[in-house]
């Protein structure tokens, strides 16, 4: 009897004890509870939205940082030239950047929950400047380079894709761009580097009288990344189409997207919104959900 008592006092003194351990353990407030992260079916098969900072370009790199992750987009790509603002002023995002102000910028947008991926688009008359443009995307861990290279330049840059393991992007600007046809870029790039593909800017392909679909099938399997939109139908009268919020243009977004997944694409799709330039965060929020109504539909 004696040492049943012993034992029933030694588990209570043992239970008071875990009970006011417990007590005294800091639990997390009501507001404070860890965020759960919604990863979208577009993300769990590989397509990353991410933003073309020209978006933003009459404001500063900081500030597009800002609204980057105010709508909830995590990569960016920085446009060479593109005023930094904050802490350094009136610099500008480029090869000029010494090491410690990469390190600052990078860690800059990453404490904004934003990561850079890319720069572009990237031009040079100057083949010195290739190898510094990649030392800057390789400082900085980015995955690609945008660009539209001079034909001269090919091996150099090839060359270059060996050395740094960064890709290339090759953009196609409306003529007389170099690639503004998908046909002019296969020529140049069909026996280099798989590492070397196409930055698609499907506004630009329609804008000269290419079929937006027709010219994602031709480059499939060589697609790095896109820039995105949507554009307005061709008024007569009108020289120019401008970007309107995805899905109410003549650009059959969701036709894109299935001819992406079809390819089995993997990559960034860059949202580029050239209109409404002083205030195009809510447009873009529209062109954000309607993306994701069609991802979320077509996986």
């Amino acid at each position: 009897m004696k040492k049943l008592f012993k034992y029933l006092l030694i588990a209570g003194i043992l239970c008071s004890y875990a009970s006011c351990n417990t007590k005294n353990k800091q639990q997390p407030e009501a507001g404070n509870q860890p965020k759960t992260v919604t990863v979208t079916k577009a993300e769990q098969n590989g397509w990353y939205l991410s933003m073309q900072s020209y978006t933003f370009h009459k404001f500063t790199f900081a500030e597009a940082i800002d609204k980057t992750h105010e709508l909830g987009v995590k990569y960016i790509e920085v446009f060479p030239g593109h005023k930094l603002g904050d802490k350094w002023g009136d610099k500008v995002f480029g090869i000029g950047l010494t090491t410690e102000e990469r390190k600052e910028i990078k860690e800059f947008a990453e404490s904004k929950g934003v990561k850079i991926i890319s720069t572009g688009v990237y031009t040079t008359d100057n083949p010195d400047d290739w190898e510094k443009e990649f030392i800057l995307a390789k400082e900085m861990g980015m995955e690609f380079i945008s660009c539209e290279p001079a034909i001269k330049d090919w091996d150099l840059i090839e060359s270059l894709v060996n050395k740094y393991g960064i890709k290339i992007a090759v953009h196609n600007h409306p003529q007389p761009s170099t690639y503004w046809n998908p046909d002019l870029l296969l020529a140049q790039i069909a026996n280099r580097n798989p590492m070397i593909g196409a930055c698609c800017d499907v506004g630009h392909w329609r804008r000269e009288g290419l079929n937006q679909i027709d010219c994602l099938k031709k480059l499939n399997g060589r697609i790095v990344s896109l820039h995105f939109k949507d554009i307005a139908e061709k008024k007569e009268g009108e020289t120019e189409q401008h970007d309107v919020i995805w899905g109410k243009g003549i650009l059959d977004v969701e036709g894109m997207l299935k001819t992406l997944k079809a390819q089995n694409f993997k990559g960034y799709i860059s949202i580029e919104y050239e209109n409404n330039w002083d205030n195009s965060v809510p447009d873009i929020r529209q062109c954000i959900d309607y993306y994701t109504t069609i991802t979320e539909g077509i996986f």
